[in-house]
């Protein structure tokens, strides 16, 4: 689950505030872990991004580059979400070039379905990553949520790469977004104000 936040030491120093702990992973990246499924990411974009779709097009194909710059030119908020494949080649959708990265040591490969309104492709962490357990001082235990609308023309793309995965609780709307992600363990609801424009649940709570 990715978060974009104005300044990435403003918000891991909120999250902290909020009772996570926080992982720092790279000068415009730090992680939210649970000790096993989806984990939170916060995520800032580089100067120029908004400019930059037609080269992130050539460079990781069709799809890449209008994902990338939305990203640049949102607010504060959640701007995407990935799933985990095995090989980002065999989800059976559209998508542009299946890209191998490396992050201090970390190797994992990811690729950008064509249509950028739907999840994108990832695999899994090499080594893995998930800490055997973590304590977050508000009691998060598990992200079990992501509260989605999905556009009609999206849905059947959205549901080849999602493939009844139940993390996810899908309504019909307009247009393609997550709407909140819902936490396992809360011991109560989060200050708003520091949440950064994301909704968080606890696990009986609904909007």
């Amino acid at each position: 689950m990715l978060v974009k936040v104005a300044s990435l030491d403003r918000a891991v120093a909120d999250f902290r505030a909020l009772g996570f702990e926080v992982k720092p992973a790279s000068s415009r990246h730090a992680h939210v872990w649970f000790a096993k499924g989806p984990i939170i990411e916060l995520v800032t974009t580089p100067a120029g991004a908004r400019f930059s779709r037609i080269p992130l097009n050539l460079l990781w194909g069709k799809g890449s580059g209008t994902r990338m710059a939305g990203w640049a030119v949102a607010g504060e908020g959640f701007c995407d979400v990935a799933v985990l494949v095995d090989s980002p080649s065999s989800a059976g959708v559209p998508i542009g070039k299946v890209v191998p990265w490396e992050r201090d040591g970390i190797r994992f490969s990811f690729a950008y379905p064509r249509n950028p309104s739907v999840p994108f492709l990832v695999t899994p962490y090499d080594p893995p990553q998930h800490p055997a357990s973590v304590t977050h001082p508000n009691g998060a235990s598990e992200l079990i949520g992501v509260l989605m609308d999905v556009a009609p023309a999206d849905r059947a793309v959205f549901d080849q790469i999602v493939a009844g995965d139940p993390v996810f609780e899908v309504s019909a709307g307009p247009v393609t977004r997550v709407r909140a992600i819902r936490l396992a363990g809360l011991a109560s609801a989060l200050d708003p104000s520091l949440l950064h424009g994301i909704t968080v649940l606890t696990e009986d709570e609904d909007l």
